[in-house]
């Protein structure tokens, strides 16, 4: 479909998992452009501040020093101007609290972390092909 770079913020604490994901993006072969925030209060100035971004979507850990995944979701699912980009939860948690409270702040997916570097980036090309290459994402106001 789209040869369009799709703007990706990661939002995760952990360089070793910074790092595969990068990886796992480049092996997968579709056009991006990867932003990095090492805790939700360092997503929220990228998301706010005098040089805001407006990433297409949301690559979200939960177990983060300063504000967790789950302080930022709820606050980005309550503004009005950030609550359209679809926001993944990638996290090594499985505890059933987590998932349930992830999808009551309207998350749009949760995807617990694969172990593996393969299974990582067979994750990232599932990711691709969804989100980058069959769904429509709301442009900024500015694009439309």
């Amino acid at each position: 479909m789209t040869q369009t770079a799709v703007h990706v913020l990661l939002v995760e604490d952990n360089p070793a998992d910074v790092l595969l994901t990068q990886e796992a993006f480049e092996e997968a072969h579709f056009p991006h452009l990867l932003s990095h925030a090492r805790d939700g209060v360092a997503a929220l100035d990228l998301l706010r501040g005098p040089q805001a971004i407006r990433p297409d979507v949301i690559l979200l850990d939960l177990n983060m020093p300063r504000m967790n995944g789950l302080e930022l979701l709820d606050i980005l699912k309550e503004d009005e101007g950030l609550r359209a980009i679809p926001v993944i939860v990638l996290t090594t948690s499985r505890a059933e609290s987590d998932i349930w409270r992830s999808y009551n702040l309207h998350a749009n997916a949760y995807i617990p972390k694969p172990v593996s570097i393969a299974e990582f980036v067979d994750v990232i090309k599932t990711l691709g092909n969804f989100w980058f290459q069959k769904v429509l994402l709301p442009h900024t106001p500015s694009e439309s």
